[in-house]
């Protein structure tokens, strides 16, 4: 059987008012997630930092790049022309 239900303060509530017998196995499959900027935020920081927030400890680090690397990254690179 298969039963449709949304989280509302932290538990699965079933649609339909559908009732399963105390102690029965079940299986929950997430279909969607929609997540308010807040509980994005606080997900964030429960896993730590982001990847960019990583990569921004490196930000600045080489002083002595082309004025246009980010632009011509691949001219540096791979000798591909200029853009």
């Amino acid at each position: 059987m298969a039963y449709r239900g949304r989280v509302k303060n932290g538990r699965v509530v079933l649609d339909d008012g559908a009732a399963l017998p105390e102690g029965c196995q079940v299986r929950l499959e997430v279909l969607g997630t929609p997540v308010s900027p807040k509980a994005a935020q606080a997900a964030s920081d429960a896993h730590g930092p982001a990847r960019a927030d990583k990569l921004m400890m490196y930000s600045g680090t080489v002083k002595d790049l082309p004025a246009d690397a980010a632009r011509n990254l691949d001219h540096y690179l791979y000798g591909h022309p200029r853009q």
